[in-house]
């Protein structure tokens, strides 16, 4: 399966679904088997510490995955998250953006599963992995049309 939108495409509909949060994310590359999200750090997103929050990382990867499902079948807003496994291995430096590299696993009919390696800019070492699995609306559904 290819791509449906491109990635100035799939930019457009994040912002029109997401319009509170769509310029915390850049999408930096995207095919049909993964994707580079960045989150550009701000103070928002940090811990004591100056660190990057756990949620804003899981922010990161969730968008990530949800957005090279929306890439691969289109305009499906309501797909949902149903789970996730997450594991923080090092700290994130709060001085600079995460960038997350997002492969896809599997997109089925009603799941898709997703990987994610997050990692602070300029550094090669991942400060944290996750896998995310999603529910897709079934084809047909009102829902699945949403959008």
């Amino acid at each position: 399966m290819s791509l449906v939108m491109n990635q100035e495409q799939l930019a457009d509909y994040m912002e029109s679904i997401f319009p509170q949060v769509h310029k915390d994310f850049v999408v930096e590359e995207l095919n049909e088997t993964s994707i580079v999200m960045r989150l550009l750090v701000r103070d928002a997103h940090l811990r004591p510490g100056g660190t990057v929050s756990g949620p804003s990382m899981f922010g990161l990867a969730d968008v990530c995955v949800y957005a090279i499902i929306l890439a691969r079948k289109g305009r499906q807003a309501l797909a949902v998250t149903t789970g996730c496994s997450m594991d923080f291995m090092r700290k994130p430096d709060g001085g600079n953006d995460l960038i997350a590299r997002c492969t896809l696993l599997k997109l089925g009919r009603s799941l898709a599963v997703g990987d994610v390696l997050l990692y602070s800019e300029g550094s090669d070492k991942p400060v944290a992995r996750a896998t995310l699995t999603y529910s897709l609306p079934p084809e047909g559904s009102a829902a699945a049309e949403f959008g």
